[in-house]
């Protein structure tokens, strides 16, 4: 995709800390992250909770190097970070008002909801479970982000099985050269997004992580 990031990102003007892409600047602007990002690439940047390996969730292309460089179990499905409620259109998935008022409580924030998706285009998503898992951030930069690449698939920044990265530096000796792009936001240490499941009107708590709640 870009095999000469810091060529890249010089021509944008960015502050280099390597020559592996990573970007650090309070002040950044996300003009370069969101090319690379519409252009099908893989990068690193924090969530609302994690550092997370993040591309387009409706490109596949982009999904399978997802899969590919987090080493991911390919029947287990990513989370989708989206800008707003109505980004669950662009997944074919239709919702109750009961669960529209539900999710307008639960969101923006910390929270992961798994709706119903039994659509066999996005089977390469739901890997087969009829299921995907959403989350509508609060944070208000990967907000922009998100409106102007499309939903992402944001995995915790570490290969299956080993522990998130909570730093950049963590995440760079994971993935490497493997991702495009690397954006240094400090030190992370957050536990994951809670996870929640509605279904048939009633909704389950599968992992109580960022937000503790009670049903």
């Amino acid at each position: 995709m870009y095999r000469n990031n810091k060529d890249f990102i010089m021509k944008k003007n960015f502050r280099i800390l390597s020559n592996e892409g990573v970007l650090k600047n309070k002040k950044l602007d996300h003009s370069v992250i969101i090319e690379v990002l519409k252009q099908g690439g893989v990068g690193v940047i924090a969530t609302d909770t994690l550092y997370g390996l993040v591309g387009q969730a409706l490109n596949k292309k982009t999904v399978r190097r997802v899969y590919q460089i987090k080493g991911r179990q390919p029947r287990k499905p990513l989370i989708i970070l989206i800008s707003s409620l109505k980004d669950l259109n662009l997944f074919n998935i239709k919702i109750s008002s009961t669960v529209r008022k539900v999710l307008s409580k639960l969101w923006p924030g910390r929270i992961s909801v798994i709706l119903n998706c039994p659509h066999k285009h996005f089977f390469y998503l739901h890997r087969g479970t009829n299921t995907l898992a959403f989350r509508l951030p609060k944070k208000a930069s990967l907000i922009k982000i998100l409106k102007q690449v499309g939903p992402l698939t944001a995995p915790s920044a570490n290969p299956e099985g080993l522990k998130p990265a909570k730093t950049i530096k963590e995440a760079k000796k994971y993935f490497g050269c493997r991702a495009e792009f690397y954006l240094d936001e400090g030190k992370l240490d957050s536990l994951p997004s809670t996870l929640l499941e509605i279904k048939n009107r009633k909704i389950k708590i599968l992992r109580q992580g960022a937000i503790k709640i009670k049903i």
